[in-house]
């Protein structure tokens, strides 16, 4: 099963397979000390389970499931995985880019983004109005863009980086890219789900240089009360850590009571030059493919990462993308629609799951398209259900791609997509699901998955899933 795997991954996109870097292999002798960390690491890409894995476990194969080579999920697929807004992005968007594809506008390097777009993007997703000299905004590749270059620029080999867990999964490997160790804080019923001070508090060390608060909080949805936010960012300040605020699922208030601050906006409350935020348009509308996201921060540490992003990639941020997104950001009636939309499909899911054996929701999602099933008591593995969900034809994300808390336990449902039956498909086939994966035929080639991987957190899985067995 192991080799069917990977040939079949293989054959999707060479690197997807997973497994560790062998000592004295030829690969390890010329790559960095931090790469092979990053290669090692059990949120790497290929390394943590996700419905790609379940392909050859059905018998299935990849062109079964991208037609034509495209690496996104046929028609017939519901894909409640990939965090991106299914809802769909504005049609003034698509008109803005439609209008402005020209030979002019596609024929230079745009060094940066638009000032109107600057603009617009410093009091939209920052609430503080851009001052030239003082606090700044430039383009990125999205916000995953703005979490690379960041962490180019600020972290050295040795630093710690503080994280949720779960968290994005890009954090955690990410500062390990970079030589950088992330520091875990897990998110439980005891913290509301949420970072606390006195839980980043007690995580540092001296070797601490970065905290990382993303609110909205990936995977669960839930948001930083503003006092907290107040009290994280006088605490980083008093021991010079860099916080990375990455604001980008903030797009949606599924929960009109609460409201969602950037720590941006708090800059005549609390000393801010120490704050970098992040975001972009993928989730709050539907422009993944465009590539336009924001990184802002204090005019100093800004020249910074763009001098960094210079030598890197020398990167000019898509114009006619540029045309779209402000365009997006102008279109109030959007918002209100897909805000509108996202919570009535939120209230079906979380109604609908209340109804099923051994499934629970641990928080309600306050903010962006995101939540956290738990199937701990449906007494099957959440990677074990993901196989039995994709035979259905639903893609979800089982909790080891997000870290260790809820590794076997947790299952993340993008709840975005505009065709609101889907949802209710994903809903109907859980408890057929459930009962295929009890009977533990999928048992094997989930441990054969893990057993390649060679990481702690695959031998935990391992056990648990062993330990079920009988």
């Amino acid at each position: 099963m192991t080799s069917d795997l990977s040939s079949s991954l293989s054959r999707l996109i060479p690197y997807w397979g997973a497994g560790t870097v062998p000592e004295g292999s030829t690969l390890g002798r010329y790559v960095s000390a931090a790469t092979i960390d990053l290669l090692n690491h059990p949120q790497a890409i290929g390394n943590h389970f996700d419905y790609r894995k379940a392909i050859p476990m059905i018998g299935l194969d990849v062109e079964d499931v991208y037609p034509n080579g495209r690496t996104a999920l046929s028609d017939e697929y519901t894909d409640l995985s990939y965090m991106v807004s299914q809802y769909g992005p504005p049609e003034s968007a698509v008109n803005a880019m439609r209008e402005g594809t020209s030979a002019a506008n596609v024929g230079f390097y745009p060094p940066d983004i638009l000032q109107s777009l600057r603009e617009k993007a410093a009091i939209k997703k920052f609430g503080r109005p851009r001052v030239p000299g003082e606090f700044d905004v430039i383009g990125t590749e999205g916000a995953q863009g703005a979490i690379g270059y960041t962490f180019l620029t600020f972290l050295n080999h040795g630093d710690e980086v503080i994280i949720t867990d779960p968290g994005y999964m890009h954090f955690a490997s990410c500062a390990v890219a970079v030589g950088a160790t992330p520091v875990p804080i897990a998110l439980t019923e005891a913290n509301n789900y949420r970072l606390t001070a006195a839980d980043v508090e007690r995580a540092i060390t001296p070797r601490t240089k970065m905290l990382v608060v993303c609110d909205p909080i990936n995977p669960f949805g839930t948001v930083q009360p503003r006092e907290s936010l107040l009290e994280i960012a006088r605490l980083c300040h008093e021991h010079n850590i860099v916080i990375f605020n990455n604001t980008t699922h903030s797009g949606h208030q599924i929960d009109p009571s609460i409201q969602q601050v950037p720590m941006a906006s708090l800059y005549n409350e609390v000393p801010t030059e120490h704050i970098m935020s992040a975001s972009g348009l993928s989730k709050s509308h539907g422009l993944a493919a465009i590539r336009v996201g924001f990184l802002a921060g204090s005019a100093a540490f800004i020249k910074a990462v763009a001098s960094v992003r210079m030598e890197i990639t020398k990167i000019h941020i898509n114009y006619i993308g540029q045309l779209g997104a402000l365009a997006a950001m102008q279109d109030e009636a959007y918002v209100a629609a897909s805000t509108e939309w996202l919570r009535g499909n939120a209230k079906l899911l979380a109604d609908a799951v209340k109804d099923i054996d051994g499934v629970r929701q641990p928080i309600a999602p306050e903010y962006g398209f995101s939540t956290m099933l738990d199937v701990a008591e449906t007494g099957v593995t959440a990677q074990e259900l993901t196989v039995a969900l994709f035979k259905r034809k639903q893609a979800v994300i089982p909790g080891d791609a997000l870290g260790d808390v809820g590794a076997t336990d947790y299952v993340r449902v993008n709840f975005s997509h505009r065709d609101r039956g889907r949802i209710e498909r994903f809903v109907d086939v859980l408890p057929d699901a459930i009962r295929e994966a009890q009977k533990g035929v999928y048992r094997d080639a989930v441990i054969d998955f893990f057993r390649h991987q060679k990481s702690q957190r695959g031998q935990r899985i391992i056990d648990n899933i062993e330990s079920r067995r009988g």
